[in-house]
């Protein structure tokens, strides 16, 4: 049975990730985007990271450029902005596409391991998130505009 264990993306740098490396932690992954009108929310899962990450809490930040085109920078400069205004310091990776043919397979199995309404797997739009638990299964999987502050007591529970 696949896991999200199983997967390797590239990191903001485009250097391969073995995600077998977060195993035993809880996983949050988020398709993020610096235009968005819930790009604020970098914020609040900062302040997740920060506030979770010695219990094992992993935010992992994978932009994307598929809605209203909000992520049009290079990967540098997506960095830099994530740095900057909202003081990032949670995992950033390569820019992917989240739905279509080119979907990234780890959102290709997110998407089917935890539909979203009414059993639908396309992602909606920015800053859809996914909880992972301990043992790599999806357990929950939350709205763009579930802010990070709005599901704490879900990440509390799965650590």
């Amino acid at each position: 049975m696949t896991t999200i264990y199983d997967f390797t993306v590239d990191d903001i740098h485009g250097k391969p990730v073995k995600l077998d490396r977060y195993k035993d932690k809880v996983l949050l992954v988020v398709n993020t985007a610096s235009e968005c009108g819930f790009t604020p929310q970098y914020k609040g899962l900062e302040a997740l990271y920060e506030k979770y990450r010695n219990q094992g809490l992993e935010v992992l930040g994978f932009p994307c450029n598929q809605f209203g085109k909000q992520e049009p920078g290079t990967e540098a400069e997506i960095e830099k902005f994530c740095e900057v205004n909202y003081g990032v310091t949670f995992p950033l990776f390569a820019k992917v596409d989240v739905n279509g043919d080119d979907a990234a397979p780890i959102y290709r199995y997110l998407k089917s391991a935890k539909p979203g309404l009414l059993g639908t797997e396309a992602i909606k739009w920015n800053f859809t998130k996914f909880l992972v638990d301990r043992g790599g299964k999806v357990i929950a999987r939350f709205a763009p505009n579930d802010t990070p502050e709005s599901i704490t007591a879900d990440i509390e529970k799965a650590l």
